[in-house]
């Protein structure tokens, strides 16, 4: 598959962003079941990564390695080094999709955890509708020497579950640190999947709080008059 304009052949972001072109439903990724993109060609099989959401600004996906269960990286779809190099169009992009990109993961990931541990969730608290539960990290670095690896823009959203020690480790938790592990394919699969579906709620969320101009905002004019469901 050929990679987009602006892409380095050797970037893995940049693999990614040509093996997944923006989705032609919802603007969630291409699946077997559910949805189909706007190529014709094959998607590869294994999967180069699990990809939440496919844009034609961004893509956002499931880390390799993460640092804590739902560590989901956003990526520009066309190749920028360092975030001054950023579009104002993607850094919209960017602007528009991160709380709903948050609200969708944190639910998937720490919603379900606090409530089968007995915490109501915040919405129950506070009123607000679908409010997203528990706390994260979002993280994005800028060359070598601040702990950039993959020189590519991107943005880390880095679930906190409640058995990190809230006190002891402040310092790495505010730099999004953490051990890193090999993503687990079969929960990379369950989890993927859950959080396409709360993607989804979120966008007819949009539609509901902000309606459709706030719905046109973020996805353009092929947003309009349309339901986002799996």
């Amino acid at each position: 598959m050929p990679l987009p304009p602006h892409s380095l052949p050797s970037c893995p972001f940049c693999a990614i962003a040509a093996a997944y072109p923006p989705s032609s439903t919802a603007f969630l990724p291409p699946s077997s079941a559910t949805t189909s993109s706007i190529t014709t060609e094959p998607l590869p099989n294994p999967p180069l990564a699990r990809v939440l959401l496919s844009t034609p600004h961004l893509v956002a996906f499931l880390d390799h390695a993460p640092i804590a269960r739902g560590h989901v990286l956003i990526a520009t779809r066309q190749h920028r080094e360092k975030l001054s190099d950023v579009s104002v169009e993607e850094g919209r992009a960017v602007g528009a999709w991160m709380g709903i990109l948050c609200r969708a993961v944190i639910t998937s990931v720490l919603g379900k955890e606090e409530e089968a541990g007995g915490t109501k969730a915040r919405g129950a608290e506070t009123g607000v509708e679908d409010d997203a539960v528990g706390d994260w990290n979002v993280v994005q670095n800028n060359g070598a020497r601040a702990a950039q690896v993959v020189p590519h823009v991107h943005f880390h959203i880095i679930p906190r579950p409640g058995d990190v020690p809230e006190i002891k480790n402040r310092s790495w938790t505010v730099f999004g640190k953490g051990q890193r592990e090999e993503l687990d394919d079969e929960d990379a699969e369950v989890l993927i999947d859950d959080m396409r579906k709360q993607l989804a709620k979120e966008i007819e969320r949009v539609r509901r709080i902000e309606g459709e101009e706030g719905l046109r905002v973020l996805l353009g004019e092929q947003g309009k008059g349309r339901e986002y469901k799996l």
